[in-house]
């Protein structure tokens, strides 16, 4: 697939996934390197940032696409040699796509250790990470009940429940308004997260704040897997995390409701971090509050954030 196709993918929500986004993001980067057989100064530097634009305008809001493009560019700059910064983008998305890939498997070694042998697990959309956590559980012998929401209006809960069955498990699925009435037979609750703010809060699938807000009144653990990749640097500076809406298609069918009707489709909601009891990495569990080191200590301020740099 070429970059822009990448990018369409990636817009259309035919690529999804807030970890696999970022990794085709970085392949396509590294293809367009790849690709490249010219050797005037400063032309693959300008291929490589119209290719880089593309990639981020197709999910704008999306912090883990943003961060996988900013590490394919680490150390580089325009006044590179062509061959030498082909080499360098080639080079730095191959261990980004290793390390992303690394990431679900520590994951969930960590976080199986956080699930006790018969727990009732609840999750929401679908986080490889947060599966990552629930199957690993499953390996290592406990007995495991997973439940799933539906996660309207995409449905990524059907995803939820296949790769459930396919690693074993036989999971039990939900609608999402059933949430709060099934937290009182739930042990604990794991989700995935799209980006995670400095002050620690988590920015996920619509619905994620609802659940946790019933697992805080349930006392049930709210658990949160992700990457590091998935915090945001941005935040650190001031900015907000905007809300995506997308189009109301994916809600309702033209003629299903009266004309004039307003159908909002918010594609994420904010979690605040005083619901989460712990966040599980690749780097360890930290609590909420720990967001900012992570981010300073994981992604660094060098790279990440450019002063010079229009977000």
């Amino acid at each position: 697939m070429s970059l822009r196709d990448i990018a369409d993918g990636i817009r259309s929500m035919e690529i999804r996934g807030a970890a696999e986004i970022a990794r085709r993001a970085a392949e396509a980067l590294r293809q367009e390197a790849m690709d490249y057989k010219g050797d005037r100064p400063g032309e693959l530097w300008d291929v490589l940032q119209r290719g880089k634009e593309e990639l981020l305008a197709s999910r704008p809001t999306a912090v883990s696409l943003w961060n996988g493009v900013q590490s394919v560019f680490k150390g580089t700059s325009a006044q590179m040699a062509s061959e030498e910064l082909r080499v360098m983008v080639m080079d730095n998305a191959d261990a980004f796509i290793s390390r992303s890939r690394q990431a679900v498997e520590i994951i969930g070694k960590v976080g199986s250790k956080r699930i006790r042998d018969g727990d009732r697990v609840l999750t929401h959309c679908n986080s490889k990470a947060a599966l990552s956590v629930i199957i690993q559980a499953f390996k290592d012998g406990k007995r495991v009940e997973a439940y799933a929401t539906e996660s309207r209006p995409w449905r990524q809960g059907l995803l939820t429940v296949r790769d459930l069955s396919a690693a074993g498990l036989r999971p039990t699925m939900v609608v999402d308004s059933a949430a709060r009435w099934l937290m009182k037979d739930i042990d604990v609750v794991v989700v995935g997260a799209d980006t995670i703010c400095s002050n620690g809060a988590v920015i996920n699938k619509i619905g994620t704040s609802q659940i946790a807000l019933a697992a805080h009144e349930a006392r049930v653990p709210f658990l949160v897997a992700a990457e590091t990749f998935k915090f945001s640097p941005k935040t650190m500076y001031g900015e907000l995390v905007e809300i995506e809406e997308r189009d109301s298609s994916e809600v309702v069918r033209k003629g299903e409701v009266p004309e004039g009707t307003r159908i909002l489709n918010p594609v994420f909601d904010a979690t605040p971090p005083e619901y989460i009891d712990a966040i599980i990495t690749e780097v360890g569990v930290v609590p909420p509050s720990a967001a900012y080191e992570i981010i300073v200590k994981e992604l660094g301020h060098e790279f990440i954030f450019d002063r010079n740099e229009k977000w």
